[in-house]
């Protein structure tokens, strides 16, 4: 599963975040709180496309998850350099291979990890991570490592494939909700499915839809139109 043409394809959702930009150890989050009592040692942490949390649509997603009773932090993976939200329009021919060589997992991950070491201190002893396009690389990372208590990833990229689905499958101890759709291709179904994953596995398919639906979809599309939330924190 690497990048396509859709990665850099969608359309920016309309809409005024409520939530708020806060540096969690030294790195930008935008930081979504439900409006009432939520367990204060749990977050889902979401970790977002090429876009990052800068497009407003990753943080309007955080804004529904903290509704229905979660923090969200949804932290600068891109260090500050995200794909600009006009690579987006109709007939931009923005080169996404000269954008990755600064995105390895080198620079990524200790972001991430540092994201998670600034919340174990303020008290966070239980995460869900979510993961979108290129972020859902990472979640995969993480759950090898066994941070995570469950997994979602939607339309993921840069994975191994079979490679990284076994090493789930035997290494991550995390429940994993796989969101597809028409134009994502993968062996999930092999490998965790009809009970042979114990912690949990379902995949949703999502007809008619394209990669980058989940989070760059058109919400005039009803196909387009999805939300999903870890049950298993």
């Amino acid at each position: 599963m690497s990048f396509c043409e859709h990665c850099v394809r969608g359309v920016t959702h309309e809409g005024e975040p409520t939530g708020k930009w806060e540096e969690i150890n030294g790195v930008k989050s935008y930081v979504a709180t439900p409006s009432s009592d939520y367990p204060k040692d749990k977050v889902l942490l979401f970790l977002t496309d090429i876009f990052g949390p800068d497009l407003p649509n990753s943080r309007l997603l955080a804004d529904d998850f903290a509704s229905n009773g979660f923090k969200t932090v949804v932290p600068d993976i891109l260090n500050g350099d995200p794909v600009p939200p006009d690579a987006l329009n109709p007939g931009s021919t923005y080169d996404l291979m000269k954008w990755f060589p600064n995105h390895g997992a080198d620079k990524t991950r200790p972001t991430i990890d540092k994201v998670i070491e600034g919340l174990k201190k303020e008290g966070v002893t239980s995460f869900g991570v979510l993961g979108y396009c290129f972020g859902a690389r990472y979640c995969f990372d993480l759950a090898f490592d066994g941070v995570p208590k469950a997994v979602a990833v939607a339309h993921p990229s840069l994975l191994k494939v079979p490679e990284d689905l076994e090493k789930y499958f035997s290494t991550s101890k995390a429940p994993i909700l796989f969101n597809t759709c028409t134009t994502d291709s993968h062996q999930a179904d092999e490998i965790f499915g009809n009970g042979k994953f114990a912690p949990g596995y379902k995949r949703e398919y999502w007809e008619g839809c394209t990669h980058g639906f989940a989070v760059r979809g058109d919400l005039s599309d009803p196909k387009a139109t999805v939300e999903f939330m870890i049950k298993n924190l």
